[in-house]
């Protein structure tokens, strides 16, 4: 009965395996057949390179290079600014805290990861917009860097959560090694349990990245949703967001060119994943 049981859960296993690949293969398809035409049409340098984007204008502009900067500097800047808060916050609450601030912080860590985004979105709004207006002086304060500082809250829940497991799951005999042959504590953590963990720290950080680029409707309501070249104080406007604003009125062309950008997003996001990928392997780091 166990082995029949065994043989029965494996290929329960197998086909959500394969369900999972399939469901990537189609939507991978289904957005180069969607993508692709317009990308033909308007000139592939036109689309990637182009610094205009005015989808309705009676000479209509695709260039969509402010939307693919504005990607990658909010992707860095909340990568930046979250992983090393992340990433110290988890090592205190799995080496350092008591039990009780552990909990009492990591029930904290639990809500802030089950907030909506528009609830990130209505606060950045409300109270980040107008404080940076306020402390820099600027017109407007729905900018790149507002939008940099809701990515990088956002994306502290999946840093943390995944670097404790991971701190957690060192097996303790490493870090009495450490400690019988004179380390300090803190000493132990950082150079004896944050190595041997590093591979889970480094799928956290790949979580990170996930979030934050494929983030749409909190960076549209602090980001100033305008098709700018990005600057750290100006309104600027996201890959996602370019799709997210548009798609619900779009025909023609203008509809073509936003499956084109939700492929340019997604090849954006295999490259990182790939590039992460390859960084482990060359530090001998599996995920």
């Amino acid at each position: 009965m166990s082995k029949a049981i065994d043989k029965v859960m494996q290929a329960v296993f197998f086909i959500c395996g394969l369900i999972t690949i399939a469901c990537v293969f189609v939507i991978t398809i289904y957005l180069i057949i969607s993508g692709l035409p317009a990308i033909k049409e308007i000139g592939i340098a036109d689309f990637l390179l182009g610094k205009q984007w005015a989808s309705t204008a009676k000479e209509p502009l695709y260039g969509i290079l402010p939307f693919i900067l504005t990607s990658i500097f909010g992707t860095f800047g909340a990568i930046l600014l979250g992983v090393p808060v992340g990433f110290f916050t988890a090592v205190y609450l799995s080496k350092f805290a008591p039990e009780k601030v552990k909990k009492s912080i990591g029930f904290v860590v639990s809500l802030l990861a089950s907030i909506p985004s528009v609830v990130y979105g209505l606060v950045g709004m409300m109270v980040l917009v107008p404080a940076v207006r306020k402390t820099f002086h600027i017109s407007d304060g729905a900018t790149l860097f507002s939008a940099i500082i809701v990515l990088a809250i956002m994306i502290l829940p999946s840093i943390i959560n995944v670097s404790i497991t991971a701190l957690d799951a060192v097996p303790k005999s490493y870090e009495a090694g450490a400690l019988a042959l004179g380390a300090t504590e803190c000493e132990t953590y950082f150079r004896v349990s944050v190595p041997a963990a590093k591979s889970g720290i480094m799928a956290s950080i790949v979580l990170g990245v996930g979030r934050a680029i494929g983030e749409a409707m909190a960076v549209m309501m602090v980001s100033g949703n305008v098709a700018n070249m990005p600057t750290l104080f100006g309104s600027v406007r996201f890959l996602t967001t370019a799709v997210a604003s548009e798609m619900s009125y779009a025909l023609g062309l203008q509809k073509q060119a936003l499956f084109s950008i939700a492929l340019v997003l997604f090849v954006f996001i295999m490259l990182i994943n790939w590039g992460l990928r390859k960084v482990m392997r060359g530090s001998d780091v599996k995920v």
